[in-house]
């Protein structure tokens, strides 16, 4: 009877007894290490980082790993560096339950493992390993942050998102509708209607869809169509090579495609971010009776306010615009995108709301591309060599195409 009693308490005993760390590895982490699905890491990154580039293939130098680069807590394993990392996504508007669900094992695993672990003084105290012993992701932290998709997202608000207007009349759902009902014999394309409600549902269509092109970005459809060159576009000409609404949707097509496919291995390949974020408005300015040096020529304009303050213009935009003359016409007419620091008053301001040219005077210069030096290279920018000339718009600046803002070419002097 007593050797029963004993066996049972030994029993018992080994259920109760708390596993080792290193038997807390090899349950809950090497599979997560030896798994060929992606991470949690992918819900917050599009590349650069899995959480297998962390682990080591045994426990000892997966923790002091983790250790070394200032992952783990050993005094509060709770509040680890690692596991901030992990549960970063935990607040993500969109996680599907199969994001929740693993992102929720990882941490769980993660978790237990690490408070055992920190428990262990001959863990905590062992020789640090060698640099080249340590697990980490391949490409460098700027890198993996650059890969973020909040961080994406914010760059197409400020370019494709931004410069949207030059083609909401037709892409939004809305646009579409009326077009089909205008031009019924027309054919409508199956991803006509690609801007939606918000920049972030725009950038999950167009991410899914034909229109844009990971491995060659420069040939995606979603650039090519505006340029109506070598693909047929039944809205016309609404981009010039090199022109803002090409830069900016080239822009982002390549760093999108680059980030996608890893292809950034190092700080230095990263596009630098601009200093104005843009925000797309539907006032519009036109130029009647252009000279005929202008004919059919690329036009940019600026727009700068005053500065009661300094008692003169302000020396950065705060408003910009550009397009071809038409040179039968005698005429150039586009609408504005507004400028401004990131995180200036105005950008908060704008981006949560519509964005609008305060009514006013404002100084117009403009700017001609004598040369076409912008489509052969589609990067280069006007400078003052191509200032031809300025004058003083007053305006209320109403929205619509219907309601521009006209300012006769004679006025334009240098």
């Amino acid at each position: 009877m007593r050797f029963l009693l004993a066996l049972g308490s030994l029993a018992f005993a080994l259920a109760v007894r708390a596993e080792t760390p290193e038997e807390l590895f090899t349950k809950r982490i090497e599979p997560i290490f030896k798994s060929p699905n992606p991470s949690s890491c992918t819900q917050c990154h599009l590349s650069g980082v899995d959480l297998k580039d962390y682990i080591r293939p045994t426990h000892r130098e997966t923790f002091l790993s983790l250790r070394d680069q200032g992952l783990i807590d050993l005094d509060h394993p709770e509040k680890s560096k690692i596991l901030g990392l992990i549960d970063m996504g935990k607040e993500a508007k969109k996680s599907t339950d199969i994001q929740t669900k693993n992102r929720a094992a990882e941490y769980e695993a993660f978790a237990a493992w690490i408070k055992a672990s920190a428990a262990d003084k001959a863990l905590r105290d062992a020789p640090k390993l060698q640099a080249t012993e340590l697990a980490k992701p391949p490409k460098p932290d700027a890198v993996i942050r650059h890969a973020r998709k909040d961080r994406l997202l914010t760059a197409f608000e400020s370019s494709v998102w931004a410069l949207r207007f030059r083609c909401a009349s037709c892409h939004t759902e809305e646009g579409a509708a009326e077009r089909a009902k205008k031009k019924p014999t027309e054919a409508v394309g199956e991803h006509m209607a690609w801007i939606r409600p918000t920049a972030e549902e725009t950038l999950a269509y167009l991410a899914r869809s034909p229109l844009v092109d990971r491995k060659k970005p420069e040939k995606s459809l979603l650039l090519l169509k505006p340029l109506h060159d070598e693909v047929s576009h039944g809205g016309g000409v609404k981009f010039l090579v090199g022109d803002q609404g090409y830069k900016a949707f080239r822009g982002f097509l390549d760093d999108y495609a680059a980030v996608v496919n890893g292809t950034y291995a190092t700080a230095g390949e990263l596009p630098k971010p601009p200093k104005l974020a843009q925000f797309g408005t539907q006032s519009w300015l036109k130029i009647q009776n252009t000279p005929p040096a202008w004919a059919d020529k690329y036009v940019a304009v600026k727009l700068f306010a005053w500065s009661a303050a300094k008692g003169t213009w302000d020396t950065e935009p705060i408003a910009t615009t550009d397009r071809k003359v038409w040179g039968g016409g005698k005429l150039w007419q586009h609408n504005l995108t507004l400028l401004s620091a990131p995180d200036s008053a105005d950008a908060k301001r704008w981006k949560t709301g519509r964005p609008e040219l305060a009514p006013g005077k404002y100084l117009m210069k403009v700017y001609l591309d004598a040369d076409d030096k912008l489509a052969k290279d589609w990067k280069a920018e006007l400078s003052e060599r191509d200032y031809v000339g300025q004058a003083v718009v007053e305006s209320r600046w109403p929205t619509g195409y219907g309601n521009m803002t006209v300012v006769e070419a004679t006025k334009v002097k240098k």
